[in-house]
């Protein structure tokens, strides 16, 4: 599926350590795009998310960079901004250009080595690979450590990854996403209701355990604080201001409320990022419609798509 590179203007490239298990993703818009964002986790590590408040004097970002590392993998950032930089791209103040990059990360420690995080190199690499073509799904990039499925901890959950997405409207209109999903919570098929992928009941078992059965029945959990997170990014090609583009992110962020149960904890830092890159026209509700059902496919598809990987079972195989 071609998904977020369905909106003209955006690339997305992937940066990738299979041994480390931990990587990056870029999501670049040199020509500029209005964004916006919507943080509904209580674990979040981000940066340079004031540069999509409607007050900030940046019009426009340039680029979102989603990480593994933890607060470690903020430093991607740093290397697509001066890839960005390298070509000219970003706000121009006097005779210096400063590329307008926000990104978040999620935590992906202790699956792979703890010790390896993603870095400005990875950063700047995973820049340069990024293209139109359709978006590579599964363990890549931000994905590439990712899992669902905590409340037992990491040795009965379950491989996830990056999933895309695409909701085509009358009149050309298109509402794109992408997610790296690494939640706590299991993932359902919000087309049938029923659970795909997260915590099993067994180490050496394949089934379900069903986390909020688990939760509701006072099962106790493991020690996952802060090491789950949902990233997100919702695009369009319809024009939008920075204050609809933040409302875009809260719709964008439903297809995530659609799919993960439980959703936005104490443990995620879920984030949802949202450009808009274009000249057609469309109401901003209609587009939300679209946003949460092309969110909840990325998501879907980031489970589906990912491997199995560093002692976990993915659907992929």
């Amino acid at each position: 599926m071609k998904g977020l590179t369905a909106i003209a203007g955006i690339r997305v490239g992937h940066a990738s350590n299979f041994d480390a298990l931990t990587g990056c993703t870029a999501i670049l818009c040199t020509a500029g795009a209005v964004g916006g964002v919507d943080v509904r986790g209580s674990a979040s590590e981000t940066a340079s998310l004031d540069t999509l408040q409607p007050g900030h004097i940046t019009g426009q970002v340039h680029g979102i960079v989603l990480s593994g590392g933890s607060a470690f993998g903020l430093e991607t950032a740093s290397g697509v901004r001066r890839y960005l930089e390298q070509q000219g791209v970003g706000f121009r103040v006097g005779k210096a250009v400063v590329p307008i990059v926000p990104g978040a990360i999620l935590f992906d420690l202790d699956l792979g080595k703890s010790g390896v995080r993603p870095t400005r190199e990875m950063g700047e690499s995973a820049a340069a690979a990024a293209t139109g073509d359709a978006v590579k799904e599964g363990a890549v990039g931000a994905g590439t450590g990712a899992r669902v499925g905590l409340i037992h901890g990491s040795r009965q959950a379950m491989k996830s990854g990056v999933g895309s997405g695409l909701v085509e409207l009358d009149g050309g209109v298109l509402v794109a996403a992408l997610a790296a999903v690494n939640a706590f919570g299991d993932v359902r098929d919000p087309a049938t209701g029923k659970l795909i992928a997260g915590a099993r009941r067994a180490p050496d078992s394949r089934e379900l355990a069903d986390t909020e059965a688990i939760m509701k029945a006072g099962g106790r959990r493991t020690d996952s604080g802060g090491r789950n997170t949902t990233l997100a990014v919702v695009a369009t090609n319809a024009r939008l201001s920075k204050v609809e583009a933040t409302k875009l992110a809260e719709f964008g962020s439903l297809g995530i409320a659609r799919t993960i149960y439980p959703v936005w904890t104490m443990f995620d830092g879920d984030v949802t990022f949202a450009l808009s890159i274009g000249e057609a026209r469309a109401d901003v509700n209609t587009l939300g419609v679209a946003a949460a059902e092309a969110v909840a496919q990325a998501v879907v598809r980031a489970v589906r798509n990912a491997p199995s990987m560093g002692g976990l079972p993915g659907l992929a195989g």
